[in-house]
């Protein structure tokens, strides 16, 4: 009897969970996987591609080129050139003959209207990470740590009652106590529960991560439009008419009207505006099911910890409305999974129960540690339960514990209070 007890003692203590290391606070992770990779793309890109068209002028050279007449010397060119892509004027004639003039200043601006583009994807970050993200991170620490918290205190609790089981002369006696202390839940702790409770009521967080979303939705749609606006009327015109006769030149005979010009990075711009309107088209679905995913609840973490005592947020029903601050928590907690060391645990647990043949035995942490810690072969035969003879049990020694069909009445509010002691 006592290797069994020894082994039933190493088992509990195996389960105990270690102690969180000092790492913890700095790996948590504060921006969803998909948000992070559309910080990275919004504003990743444009900077990629802005470095590429400045890398390519420097390379280059000259981004214009004109075609000046046979008697100009090379010095004569060469202001031309310089000229003709300072003022970026097309002077044309319109259907009646008229002259007209167009500007084409947006194409020597387009590079740095890209840097202006990736500093607006910017800000929905720095909203996030200033306005939300201190409160979350405290929040987080504090969640994952009572989790983990409870997880422990449900093993030291089997741990206790292995003892005092043991050391019980009465066995009957003891469930009975235990049966008791479930009914009246003197074991719950609920102050994870109704932290949890409160942030269904906070919206700040929400707040702010929809707003983050609206603003890098509306800054996506600018920038489309913008990229829009450059195609239908100045990135289909690589070629213009330049007129150089101003200023000290102006009274020139053997200088003509107008030179005809043409945009050496005519193409890059083209591409890079292209590339860079696709993709962001691409990303607005994926910035809309963002902000809809706040509209349902992430049930599977909460429900896994369901089996730990007196842990019942989903069984009472206290999940309403999903645009609070504690959905956008569970959001986060299944993004640092890993740092939640009880629910891989847990979710065994919750495994090896749906494979259990006897699942009505099995309905906390409490009930599966007692199993294989070998109590159930003590647990004494209770045959009936009623109100009206509350207390009052059937014992035969031996036997293994069937539950109460008062007990069960009473639901987890009964059943689980063997609290996170």
């Amino acid at each position: 009897m006592s290797l069994s007890h020894t082994a039933a003692e190493y088992m509990l203590s195996d389960a105990l969970l270690p102690d969180p290391s000092s790492s913890r606070a700095k790996g948590l992770r504060l921006e969803l996987p998909s948000d992070r990779l559309l910080k990275f793309v919004t504003v990743g890109l444009p900077l990629f591609l802005v470095s590429l068209a400045f890398a390519r002028e420097f390379s280059a050279g000259s981004q214009i080129s004109c075609f000046s007449p046979t008697n100009f010397t090379g010095k004569q060119s060469a202001y031309t050139d310089t000229a003709c892509w300072d003022s970026l004027i097309h002077h044309g004639f319109d259907a009646e003959g008229r002259a007209i003039t167009k500007s084409l200043w947006a194409l020597k601006a387009f590079p740095y209207s890209l840097l202006v583009v990736a500093v607006l994807m910017y800000l929905p970050y720095l909203l996030w990470r200033y306005a939300a993200a201190p409160a979350l991170h405290c929040d987080l620490l504090f969640i994952i740590d009572e989790l983990d918290k409870s997880y422990n205190r449900s093993v030291r609790l089997v741990q206790h009652m292995k003892k005092v089981q043991q050391a019980s002369a009465e066995p009957e006696q003891f469930w009975e106590e235990y049966e008791r202390a479930r009914r009246e839940r003197y074991f719950e702790f609920p102050l994870l529960e109704r932290y949890l409770t409160c942030k269904q009521h906070a919206h700040a967080l929400v707040f702010i991560y929809i707003l983050r979303n609206l603003l890098l939705l509306l800054f996506l749609a600018a920038t489309c439009l913008y990229l829009v606006f450059l195609h239908l009327n100045i990135f289909f015109q690589d070629e213009f008419s330049c007129s150089i006769k101003t200023g000290l030149l102006e009274a020139e005979p053997h200088i003509p009207s107008l030179i005809p010009c043409k945009l050496v990075f005519f193409s890059v711009f083209q591409l890079i505006s292209l590339s860079v309107g696709s993709v962001y088209v691409l990303l607005i679905p994926v910035v809309i099911y963002n902000a809809l995913q706040l509209c349902q609840w992430d049930k599977g973490l909460l429900s896994v910890y369901e089996m730990l005592p007196a842990f019942d947020l989903l069984s009472r029903r206290m999940l309403t409305c999903p645009l609070n601050d504690l959905n956008i928590i569970l959001l986060f907690l299944r993004a640092n999974i890993s740092e939640l060391t009880s629910f891989s645990r847990l979710n065994a647990v919750s495994a090896l129960r749906e494979a259990t043949a006897n699942k009505e035995d099995i309905d906390t942490v409490i009930d599966f540690m007692t199993l294989l810690a070998g109590l159930e072969a003590t647990k004494p035969k209770h045959q009936s339960y009623t109100p009206e003879a509350e207390g009052s049990t059937a014992l035969s020694n031996g036997a293994a514990l069937e539950p109460k069909p008062g007990v069960e009445r009473m639901g987890k509010a009964s059943r689980d209070s063997l609290g996170s002691a």
